[in-house]
This record gives C-alpha cells, structure tokens and sequence, in this order.
C-alpha cells in the first residue's frame, strides 16, 4: 500500500479522449503509469507515449524531474521523445515544402526540452539544421525556424560550437550583416553569432573577422528593440572576449562610429523603457569601457618618463610661465619651479612627480589634471591663481586635491571592478560623454574649490 506522501492527484489530458483523473504514485515506475494510462485509453504501444505538462513549459516527465509534479497539475500523454525526435527527423528531409515547414515550426518548439534534444541529437538531426543554413535555399520562414531549432538544441549544452564549420559561421554573418533580411532571422542570428563568441577564442576571432561592427551600430539604431538587445549582447560579448589589444582597437573604432551618442539617443532616449536585458548590456558596456583605464590607475608615474615629466611641467607652465623665465640660470629657475609647483599644490614640491607615485589613482591623476588645464584652461587659471592669492593656510592645495579627488572617482565609478554577470546600474551621463571620467573631474574639482572657499577651509580640513 503506498503511502499518502507518494501520492500525488492529477489529470490527464489526451486530445480527443475525456481527461483521467489518476493518484500518481511517484514510487511506482514511469513505464508502468504510462501504461496503465493507455490501458484507460485503451491505446496500444504504451512505450510510443510519454507524459508532458500541459500547461506552462511542456517539458516531458521523466524519472528525473517526476518529482516536480504537485497536487493539481495537468498532464498530458503526447509522443515518447525518440519518437517525436524519428519523425521531425523524416519530415525536415521531406521534399514537400509544407511538410518540411511543419516540421521545423513543431521542432522549433519542442526543442526546449532537453529529453528530445537529447535524443534528436543523438540521431545528427542538428546537422541536417546546419545543411539548411548552408545550403540557403529556403523561404524565410523555413530558415527562420531551422534558425530558431537550432539554438535552442544548441542552448542544451550537448552539442559543442566548434563542431561549426567555417561556411555555417559565414552564412549566420552574412544574415547579421545584410541590409534586407528578415528580422526574426536576424534577431536569431545575432543569438547564435553571441554564443559562438562565449564558447572559444577560435570562434571569436571568426566571428569578429566576419561581422562588420557598421552593421552592429546599425542595429542599435533600429526600432525594434529585441533587435537592438541582440546586436547589443553580440557586440558585449566581442568586447569581453577580446583580449586588451583587440578591445583597445574596437574601442578606438566604436569611439570613431559614436556608438556612445547612437545608444544614448536611440536607447536611452527613446520613448520606450530600458528593459532589464539591455540595462544589463549597457551597464556592461560602461564597466568594460571604464576598465579600460585600471592600467593608468594602477601605473606609478616614472620619473624617467620624459613625456610624464613634460605634462607636469605643461601643468606649472599653462598657470605660471612667464617669458623672463628662460633668461634665469639654472639654479634659479630650478627653485622657482619648486616654489610653483609648491603653489600647485603639490606636496613633494622639488620633485612632484614623488605625489603621483602610490596607486591607485597613479597616472589617472596626472591624465585629469592635465584634461582640466588643457581643456578648460580658464578655470583651472582661476582655480591657480585664486589659491595662490590666498593665506597659505586656507589654500585648496590643486594637485593634492586632484589626487584624491581622482580616487574618490575611481570608486564611484568602480574601475578596476570585475564587470558583474548580472549587473543593470548604469549611469545614462557615461553615454553623452566620450571623457567621463574627466568631465566629472572637471565639475568637482570647481565645486571642491567653490566649497573650500565657502567653508574658509585650511589644510588641517583637507580630510574631511
């Protein structure tokens, strides 16, 4: 007698017979309640059947996942696997067009359970998929939905991607890359091309040589917005995936294309909201973009550097360089650069490159103060020039103030923080700025200024 706790009530459906109202005792065998299902029904061939919810995911119940099943549900005897997975095996190799299309629109769904993915794999049914992509001689609803089959076979995990061959890759590309296709195809395509990437380098570097990054800013400039996340995730997962060289070249290439300003007005701006997924992706784009400076913000300056040693000079010459400097001798000009870079602000005056030594924020503090002097040239004058005019001790001390100012930076906006597979907090101000980092800089090393003077602070606040 089996106990209460294995005892389960459910219903199930068969089209054309009246549903069974049955007690499921999950410790009796699958076979043996399938079989007394077709006893009910009076069908023969019980292991030609298999029980499938019929509501939600209809997944097939097997011994597996037969635990699942609650008080209530509704099941219903349908197609055993294998031989669901025998006959949309014959009917994509029919030379019907109808048939062929019936086929693939039923395998499109099926495929989502992995008990028949498993065994229409296990026949080579993917690659018959692959000879339809290949080929290329199918209407555009047939290659959509050996398209939308193929992924979801695929998503499973049985199959590797680089079984792949190179004409298959082409012919996904050339989907993604065409101007006129149909854009269920290309939605699908964008999703295959993405998985590729993340599965190996090889495939990487393939996908990359064959996808024209044109045609992937393109789609974000679209209205349809499955469209635009797809070409997003694609591009997401080309720039993860790149090693620091290739990142840098795309970065340089997206930054000549504008892609920050095309997803700001075309994304962002758009009268339709953000969704999660491509909240995910943007934010992803920010904290790859922003990673891109941990090297300057892990780099010491070197004080061997003639470039570096130019900037910090170009710092104390856009505030202070007078012409009558070049006539002074050697000792006397070396000591009047001490005495402004000591106006600067600069702590370790006779060799200030001594400052920009601990990292981080390291050379990012030496890229900001010198963003701030050559792009706003008047306000980092003022900012000079009114500290210099005041009492040494309420002076807001520029370079000092820089230097942390760029740290506090960097962990606001988390340089130098692995990109978090499922963050969504972006800040829509990175997209209408190509230097964000260094405009925000610019704002709150005025406004620093501004509050120091208001607060008459002295250098004993400076921590505060």
């Amino acid at each position: 007698m089996p106990q209460q706790k294995d005892i389960v009530k459910i219903a199930i459906q068969m089209p054309g017979a009246y549903p069974q109202l049955i007690q499921l005792d999950q410790k009796k065998p699958l076979s043996a309640v399938i079989k007394e299902v077709c006893d009910g029904w009076t069908l023969p061939g019980p292991e030609n059947y298999a029980l499938q919810y019929a509501d939600g995911v209809q997944m097939y119940i097997t011994e597996s996942n037969r635990l699942d099943i609650k008080n209530g549900c509704i099941l219903r005897l349908t197609k055993a696997p294998g031989r669901c997975a025998e006959d949309l095996y014959k009917g994509i190799q029919s030379s019907d067009a109808g048939v062929l299309c019936d086929s693939l629109k039923e395998l499109a769904g099926v495929s989502k359970d992995v008990t028949f993915a498993q065994e229409f794999i296990s026949r080579d049914g993917y690659l018959l998929l692959v000879k339809i992509v290949e080929d290329c001689n199918e209407s555009n609803l047939i290659m959509m939905h050996t398209l939308t089959a193929f992924m979801q076979l695929m998503d499973h995990g049985i199959v590797s991607w680089e079984n792949l061959s190179s004409v298959f890759i082409k012919k996904i590309a050339n989907f993604v890359n065409a101007k006129a296709t149909d854009e269920s195809i290309q939605q699908v395509s964008l999703d295959i091309l993405e998985n590729m990437v993340l599965s190996s380098h090889s495939l990487f570097l393939q996908v990359k040589l064959e996808v024209t990054m044109e045609r992937l800013i393109a789609h974000l400039q679209v209205t349809n917005q499955q469209i635009q996340t797809k070409a997003m995730a694609l591009l997401m997962a080309l720039l993860q995936t790149a090693g620091d060289a290739d990142r840098q070249e795309m970065f340089v290439f997206l930054n000549k294309k504008n892609l920050r300003q095309y997803i700001y007005k075309n994304i962002i701006l758009s009268s339709g909201l953000v969704q999660d997924e491509m909240a995910h992706y943007l934010y992803v784009l920010q904290s790859v973009t922003l990673n891109s400076l941990e090297v300057r913000m892990r780099m010491p300056l070197d004080c061997y550097s003639q470039e570096q040693r130019d900037i910090l000079h170009a710092l104390r010459q856009a505030a202070f360089e007078t012409d009558s400097e070049n006539s002074l001798s050697h000792e006397r000009r070396r000591s009047l650069c001490a005495k402004e870079f000591k106006k600067l602000g600069f702590s370790n005056n006779s060799n200030p490159g001594q400052d920009l030594v601990r990292t981080p924020p390291g050379l990012l503090a030496l890229d900001t103060m010198h963003y701030f002097a050559s792009r706003y040239p008047d306000a980092y004058s003022r900012f000079v020039l009114e500290n210099s005019s005041r009492e040494d001790k309420h002076e807001c001390p520029f370079a000092r103030s820089s230097i942390q100012l760029t740290l506090v930076l960097c962990e606001i906006l988390r340089i130098g923080e692995p990109t978090s597979e499922t963050g969504s907090d972006y800040h829509p101000i990175f997209f209408s700025q190509d230097k964000l980092l260094e405009e925000l800089f610019c704002v709150c090393i005025q406004l620093l200024n501004k509050t120091w003077k208001e607060m008459r602070a002295t250098s004993e606040d400076f921590n505060k």
